[in-house]
């Protein structure tokens, strides 16, 4: 055989045991974030309540827990062990280091359950047995919420998607703090409509954003005296929390693609026309967090 040959050969041998090498000490690590064990790092998810049952570990977001054979399945020793984790876990423990938000529909959708950093506890009761994903936070965001009111003590009252028991889609999202509560300008834009509205007709404010080509709609509000063109600061007083065609005081806020003036039909339209806001919110540096009935 020629000498340059043979050096070939093994030149090419040395590459393959080298990244045979690589595979064998890299499986470990891999493996180990569905080990069956809740570790530092992970959102886990169990069968039974009270954190019982067999358990899913998880590293990062999981758009849709998956169905037949292919689902995410409960692996660990216990009650449950070997079924599918979607529409089937009770309780969960959140070992990220930041917010976890659970989704009743897959891609982030629907009515949520948050679980804060370290936490473990029951599912709520719309979550319960009722689950599709989960979405690691940003531990730099802060939520939602916090970010329309500035304060403590406001939560979501209806995820995008989110009617359960109701013919229709919800196109935005419903956040509650209390009557005559100031409400804040998630997104910075001009003005292109502005509607005061009463307890019977609908009250509007949309803000367009040029740059990421979105408008963000906010409703039921009592807006300050803006108008239409008027530049709008991230960040700043835009209103107060109303129930101007609302029903309850509420800010319902909705996303929409491109330059708009009016929110999308919603109740009674099974047409869902926007986008899913959940990637959008986070990368501007909210996390969706938190949801009561």
């Amino acid at each position: 055989m020629p000498r340059i040959f043979k050096r070939l050969v093994v030149a090419a041998l040395s590459v393959v045991a080298t990244l045979a090498a690589s595979t064998l000490i890299a499986s470990p690590a891999q493996a180990a974030a569905y080990n069956g064990v809740c570790e530092a790092g992970e959102f886990c998810l169990y069968y039974n309540s009270g954190n019982q049952g067999s358990l899913r570990d998880f590293a990062g977001s999981i758009s849709t827990y998956g169905e037949g054979t292919g689902c995410h399945k409960f692996i660990s020793a216990g009650a449950g062990q070997g079924q599918c984790v979607k529409n089937n876990a009770a309780s969960a423990w959140n070992r990220e280091g930041a917010y976890v938000t659970v989704f009743y529909k897959s891609g982030y959708a629907g009515a949520i359950d948050n679980f804060s950093a370290g936490a473990k506890a029951d599912l709520r009761a719309a979550l319960k047995n009722e689950n599709a994903g989960h979405i690691v936070g940003s531990a730099s965001n802060t939520t939602l919420e916090n970010g329309l009111y500035k304060t403590t003590g406001g939560r979501i009252t209806a995820y995008f998607d989110g009617y359960l028991n109701q013919t229709g889609r919800h196109e935005g999202t419903d956040l509650a703090r209390g009557s005559g509560v100031a409400v804040y300008a998630l997104v910075s834009g001009t003005v292109t409509r502005v509607v005061e509205g009463s307890t019977s007709s609908l009250s509007t404010l949309a803000i367009y954003n040029s740059g990421l080509n979105k408008t963000i709609v906010y409703l039921h509000l009592d807006p300050l005296g803006f108008s239409v063109g008027q530049s709008i600061a991230k960040g700043q007083h835009i209103g107060y929390e109303d129930d101007r065609a609302g029903g309850s005081p509420h800010t319902h806020v909705e996303m929409r693609n491109g330059r708009q003036t009016h929110a999308a039909v919603s109740v009674g339209d099974p047409t869902l026309d926007n986008p899913n806001p959940t990637s959008f919110w986070m990368s501007q540096g909210y996390n969706i967090c938190c949801q009561f009935s």
